[in-house]
């Protein structure tokens, strides 16, 4: 199976074994962050540093200036990494080590747009903003985000891209300093805290013959007990009828949104250049994996990255010779992965379908994350 590996280019510049210590791993691809989101980062074995501090969403390439020119809504420099052109510098001395170079873009993820421009964000029930969760339901920021991506993914030299978030972003972001513990929300409580009530998803409701208010009013009764303590899903909890409404707008906002997006890579892009999304068969399912339709996202895109492989076999039967369904496994021990079970995961997956993996995250894994990975992929 191909298999790639994420990076960040801050791993690899200034760093001059980076490279090839990457692809001894014996992967064949890099997935290289063009456009992120803020982060921490521990660094453990460069040269120069231990810590990175992202400190907002910003894209990590000079920005095309006839691009962006008179837009209220614009992507944000970088200045952590002390480089013109991180990405370019880090893609070349990837390439230079006989990595294929993919471009890694974060769409609907942004704390720093939605505190500058709270306008743009998903509003809860109750009238909280998410300023990390832009809503692509307005037109203001679809255009931002499909200008984003078109920038963001075809960079120079790189021949494909791999797109997080390209969906509905919503409550679950483990925020800086999270202290939403508290109540355990279970996934029905989770999507209906993400349902949005800004006036373009509320004019969205209008036109299946739901108001707005009748909705908030649903919600907010729907989670009353939730906060007691109990557990239900949705549709108990907000009633079939509503239910039903809500999710057939959410997913036809999705599916144009992620339509548009795939059509402007695919407009600024060479010949044979690979775009994949970050996905979830399950369409109520917000974040980085948001949920898609299969067979519409197959039919427009070249493949779907699914966390864990979850949802290979929903996938499956939408495929046509060449489609990539890849399964991301987490492979640092410290956060969560299981580096030393790769092989059986890869063998799992593989018989349901799946034809690539994806290593979270080669730059954030110990030395002992990535012997075990190097093992297994030999």
């Amino acid at each position: 199976m191909k298999t790639s590996a994420f990076v960040y280019p801050w791993d690899v510049i200034g760093d001059p074994d980076a490279a090839r210590r990457i692809a001894d791993l014996g992967v064949q691809q890099v997935t290289l962050a063009s456009a992120y989101h803020s982060t921490r980062a521990l660094t453990p074995r460069h040269p120069r540093h231990r810590v990175v501090t992202a400190r907002h969403a910003a894209i990590l390439y000079p920005p095309s200036p006839h691009r962006w020119s008179g837009r209220a809504l614009r992507p944000y420099a970088q200045d952590w990494v002390p480089c013109a052109d991180p990405y370019a510098e880090a893609a070349d001395a990837l390439r230079a080590a006989g990595l294929s170079v993919h471009s890694w873009v974060v769409l609907a993820h942004n704390s720093r747009l939605g505190e500058e421009h709270p306008r743009t964000s998903v509003t809860n029930a109750y009238g909280d903003h998410y300023p990390w969760a832009p809503c692509i339901a307005q037109p203001e920021v679809r255009d931002y985000a499909i200008t984003l991506a078109a920038e963001a993914a075809v960079r120079p030299g790189a021949d494909g891209t791999e797109l997080e978030s390209c969906g509905w972003y919503g409550f679950a972001h483990l925020h800086a300093h999270d202290k939403v513990g508290g109540v355990p929300l279970g996934p029905a409580a989770q999507y209906l805290m993400s349902l949005c009530f800004c006036s373009a998803c509320a004019g969205g409701y209008a036109g299946l013959g739901l108001r707005a208010d009748d909705l908030r009013d649903a919600v907010r009764t729907a989670l009353a007990p939730v906060w007691a303590g109990e557990r239900v899903d949705e549709e108990k909890l907000l009633g079939a009828e509503f239910a039903a409404r809500t999710l057939a707008w959410r997913a036809e906002a999705a599916r144009t949104f992620q339509h548009d997006v795939i059509r402007a890579v695919r407009d600024e892009a060479p010949p044979g250049f690979q775009v994949l999304l970050h996905a979830d068969p399950a369409p109520h399912h917000t974040g980085a994996n948001p949920g898609v339709d299969p067979h519409h996202v197959l039919a427009h895109a070249d493949g779907v990255v699914l966390p864990g492989g979850v949802g290979v076999d929903a996938f499956a039967p939408h495929t046509r010779p060449g489609t990539v369904l890849a399964a991301n496994f987490p492979i640092v021990a410290g956060m969560g992965g299981s580096p030393r079970t790769l092989a059986a995961d890869a063998a799992r997956v593989a018989a349901l379908g799946a034809t690539e993996l994806r290593l979270y995250h080669v730059g954030l894994a110990s030395d002992a994350d990535l012997a075990a990975v190097r093992g297994a992929i030999a």
